[in-house]
């Protein structure tokens, strides 16, 4: 009986999780991007100070910042953190022309609060992990959600257990059988939580 109620519990808390939550406690780093986690985590925590600036100027966490800035950009501070073109002008692409105000070439850190704040992230409950893991797929966009659900966006699971086909390899461009060959937000975390940088237990789930 005791063995029957366990389970009945544990579907319960289960079915209480949002997808989001559901993937992050499902995923784990594959043993082949180890390394490749080894590095990025390396390079992310060299360069805390300057994430660290801009999340005390904005609010985004300083793993937030850094996990969107390793996705647009490869880590390079030579590049905007809003889709990687380089500092050297204005945003090329969505959203072109960014830094509205200010002349070129822009400081990266200048450059990264805009990003942030043009998407809003600067009002994102980052106490939920829901929020958390919904605010950076929204950053890059929302059509795996809406047209691709049963494919987590590579843009966070890439390089995890539940990676799976299926990637937009341009605008509205989609293939079945592509992937990405960037290391996901998520992988990245996970591996920092390994490594007990990050604890993402202390995220408040959706009640």
């Amino acid at each position: 009986m005791h063995f029957l109620i366990a389970i009945a519990l544990t579907a319960t808390i289960a079915s209480c999780q949002t997808l989001q939550e559901t993937r992050w406690n499902t995923a784990t780093v594959d043993a082949r991007r180890q390394f490749e986690a080894a590095q990025v985590v390396t390079r992310i925590m060299a360069a805390k100070p300057r994430y660290d600036a801009v999340s005390k100027a904005t609010g985004v966490p300083f793993h937030v910042v850094a996990g969107l800035h390793n996705m647009e950009s490869g880590g390079s501070f030579r590049h905007h953190l809003h889709e990687g073109s380089p500092l050297s002008g204005r945003t090329r692409y969505v959203p072109k022309g960014r830094p509205p105000t200010g002349r070129p070439p822009f400081q990266w850190e200048e450059s990264a609060k805009d990003a942030l704040r043009y998407d809003k992230l600067d009002t994102v409950q980052w106490k939920s992990l829901d929020a958390t893991l919904y605010a950076c797929e929204r950053y890059n966009g929302t059509g795996y959600l809406r047209n691709h659900p049963a494919v987590p966006t590579p843009y966070l699971w890439a390089g995890t257990s539940i990676e799976r086909p299926g990637k937009y390899v341009a605008d509205g461009k989609w293939s079945s059988t592509a992937r990405s060959s960037q290391l996901g937000i998520a992988a990245v975390w996970k591996f920092m939580e390994g490594k007990k940088v990050l604890n993402f237990s202390k995220l408040a789930p959706v009640k």
